[in-house]
């Protein structure tokens, strides 16, 4: 028992010893994590402290070469915008002197007396024969061509006002010479006849136009329609109506003589819409006696095309300068891009935008400004028709001749050629109540007629295509009234039916392919590059030479009239529109298109200095950029001399702003953003600058020898797509 006790009495004596060891051991372990966190604290505080005398040495060299900076970009930009200038207006002016000395025989749409003439004449000329007015009209289609050049040239109110008439009267014309063609056309039907089928079927066409006509003449009640396999285009008509004297009728224009009609009416909506929002109630009041004092003034100002309203639009945008737009920003009190010496760090505005993009404040893109009285109206920003303009008519069938006696006779009327009335329920009503239809040709009406269309081959539909009809009245596109729509992926044809006869189109959504995914705009060799864009959908890539530009894709087929051809930037945007293919934007798309919202003043000056160092820098897409905010730009760049695709680790990032641009340290594909600098790396007041800091003496050379007329058509390029925003 009593050893026992001792040897308890030793382990508690051997605990308390052992305690006293862990607690000295603690107390020392306390007392060196002390002084490891002193002297670590110490260590922040003199790296803030170099690091603050860094950034102020670094801010106080951008203030001293700031004044310099600016000058010298506002220099280079006057320079090429004063030698575009003068080359734009020295190409005008041999232009006309050509038009002048042209011996063709056909009139100067911008003479009035010239162009009157030729309207008078032809109007006068009572010429049927289908293919001498097939001629004439591709000479009308020429002369409207100049007079939408001419109109794009932004010419005074009063001129653009004659323009725009003589414009409308010859597109009128050639749609009544038309009617008189097909007219004559079907006067001797029964002389063309089909054997087998006993009814007359035609095809004429030329580079613009493809009339298909078929004439009833078997009066077949088991006929069911008719297939004009050559143009891919056919019919389905109803039981009653075969056995009528009627003709049908599909003419195929490849130009669109309607939808102007239309957008100009919705543009013109839109502008009232938003200034009755902008306006204030005070105000508002005078505005009405403004305008009512000013009416015709804003009369031919609203019926200007939308082509020279986004024309004025892009060349009010090329006149910003970048060192207007600094200027601006530096003035703007309540910017959020604000000096460090202001007490605002570097990274609390990166990590503000990042909190402001992860809770989604500007990524949603805000409702389109539309007329919502008719949702069956197609609003002509968010949907573009494509291919032309198919008029789906039917005719009574005007009296054939007879020979009697070795004379042929024929009835002559007067009415010319007439349309046969397959009313709409509207007008069915109104028809019944006052007894002019009969009971059959109200059986007849309830019906509808089908057609088969096989999509033209010089347009490319990203999606299935829609189908909108043509309101006479309106003078709008519609959806409605369309029915059991289908389309064949194998024939590359789509079938429908309509409860009328009536002009269609087919539609694409204008913004298919964005948001963009990526894009890259990469030197190939002294004013030459290429821009890549890669959309939604499709992938497109832009040479650029000089002054022309050149289209390239992947797997296309039928676009042969586009690809590899050489054309201004202009005439690109137009012609890669005309084919479905649209990469450009304008005032009204981000209302259609999910963007990463920025200052649009940034971001003009950001393109501006791009095209002045993309004859030696190449630029690429950041995933950084949406998430930095509306203030701040964020993309890759680096020296490119040699064609070729750019290795991934020679990309840098910079951090783009009003103020201030920087070379980051950071890499695309870190996990978190940093905006440190890069080792070496300085701030400076514009982008050209940041860049020009590392570039070698090669570079640096071919970037002051870069023609004027190339770095505009880069720029132009980069306004019109605004990749930046767009992706």
């Amino acid at each position: 028992m009593s050893g026992k006790k001792k040897e308890g009495n030793i382990s508690k004596a051997e605990r308390e010893r052992l305690q006293r060891e862990a607690d000295e051991k603690r107390r020392r372990e306390e007392e060196e994590a002390r002084v490891i966190a002193e002297r670590e604290e110490i260590e922040r505080l003199e790296r803030e402290r170099i690091e603050q005398e860094k950034q102020d040495l670094l801010e106080l060299k951008d203030r001293e070469r700031r004044e310099d900076e600016l000058n010298e970009l506002r220099h280079i930009l006057d320079e090429n915008h004063s030698a575009v200038t003068v080359w734009e207006s020295e190409c005008r002016d041999k232009a006309k002197w050509e038009r002048y000395m042209r011996c063709d025989g056909s009139p100067d749409p911008s003479v009035q007396p010239e162009i009157n003439s030729f309207i008078s004449l032809w109007r006068e000329d009572s010429e049927t024969q289908i293919q001498l007015v097939l001629e004439n009209c591709a000479l009308a289609l020429q002369l409207t061509n100049e007079l939408d050049f001419l109109l794009s040239e932004g010419p005074n109110p009063c001129v653009a006002q004659q323009y725009r008439e003589t414009l409308l009267c010859l597109q009128s014309l050639i749609q009544i010479k038309l009617n008189l063609a097909t007219e004559e056309l079907l006067k001797s039907a029964n002389s063309h006849s089909d054997i087998e089928t006993g009814n007359m079927q035609t095809v004429v066409q030329d580079e613009n136009i493809t009339l298909c006509l078929w004439a009833n003449l078997n009066k077949n009640p088991r006929f069911k329609g008719f297939w004009f396999e050559e143009v891919g285009l056919g019919f389905e008509l109803p039981k009653p109506l075969a056995v009528h004297d009627i003709a049908v009728r599909i003419l195929h224009t490849r130009y669109d003589h309607l939808s102007h009609h239309s957008e100009r009416e919705q543009v013109q909506r839109r502008r009232s819409m938003m200034e009755a929002i902008l306006t204030p109630p005070a105000e508002s009041s005078a505005v009405v006696q403004d305008r009512k004092m000013e009416g015709e003034g804003d009369e031919e100002e609203s019926s200007k095309p939308v082509e020279e309203d986004s024309r004025s639009v892009r060349s009010e945008s090329r006149k910003r300068s970048a060192v207007s737009v600094i200027s601006a920003k530096e003035g703007r009190k309540s910017s959020s891009v604000k000096p460090l010496e202001e007490g605002e760090t570097q990274m609390e505005e990166i990590t503000t935008a990042l909190e402001a993009d992860q809770n989604g404040s500007d990524s949603s893109p805000a409702e389109p400004v539309t007329d919502s009285a008719d949702i069956h109206i197609v609003d002509l920003q968010q949907f573009r028709p494509l291919g032309g303009v198919f008029y789906f008519d039917v005719f009574h069938l005007p009296p054939q001749s007879h020979t009697v006696r070795g004379w042929e006779m024929r009835e002559l009327l007067e009415t010319g050629l007439q349309v046969f009335p397959y009313p709409t329920e509207q007008t069915r009503v109104q028809s019944s109540t006052s007894a002019r239809l009969d009971e059959h040709s109200s059986t007849v009406a309830s019906l509808p007629v089908g057609v088969t269309v096989a999509l033209p081959d010089s347009v490319m539909f990203l999606e299935d295509p829609h189908v909108a009809h043509w309101d006479p009245i309106g003078q709008h596109w519609r959806a409605d009234c369309i029915t059991d729509a289908s389309y064949d992926t194998e024939t590359h044809s789509i079938s429908f039916k309509m409860n009328t006869f009536s002009a269609f189109t087919l539609l694409q959504e204008s913004y298919a392919n964005m948001p963009f995914q990526s894009w890259e705009l990469r030197p190939l060799h002294q004013d030459s590059a290429l821009f890549t864009i890669t959309g939604a959908l499709i992938e497109v890539s832009i040479t650029v030479k000089g002054k022309q530009c050149m289209l390239h894709m992947e797997e296309t087929k039928n676009l042969d009239h586009l690809l590899g051809k050489w054309m201004s930037p202009s005439e690109l945007q137009k012609a890669m529109q005309r084919a479905g293919i649209n990469v450009f934007v304008n005032e009204y798309s981000d209302k259609y298109v999910s963007i990463n919202p920025k200052d649009p003043l940034i971001e003009h000056t950001v393109y501006e200095q791009m095209a002045l160092m993309s004859s030696a820098v190449a630029f690429s897409w950041s995933r950084w950029n949406s998430q930095c905010g509306q203030e701040h730009l964020v993309l890759q760049a680096c020296e490119q001399l040699e064609a070729g695709p750019v290795a991934e680790e020679e990309w840098s990032l910079y951090l783009l702003g009003a103020q201030r641009n920087q070379h980051l340290k950071m890499k695309e594909h870190d996990d978190s953003f940093s905006p440190e600098l890069t080792e070496g790396s300085e701030f400076h007041s514009t982008f050209l600058h940041m860049l020009r800091q590392d570039m070698s003496t090669e570079g640096q050379a071919r970037v002051r020898q870069s023609h004027y007329l190339y770095t505009d058509t880069v720029q132009r390029l980069l306004c019109a797509t605004r990749v930046l925003t767009y992706s």
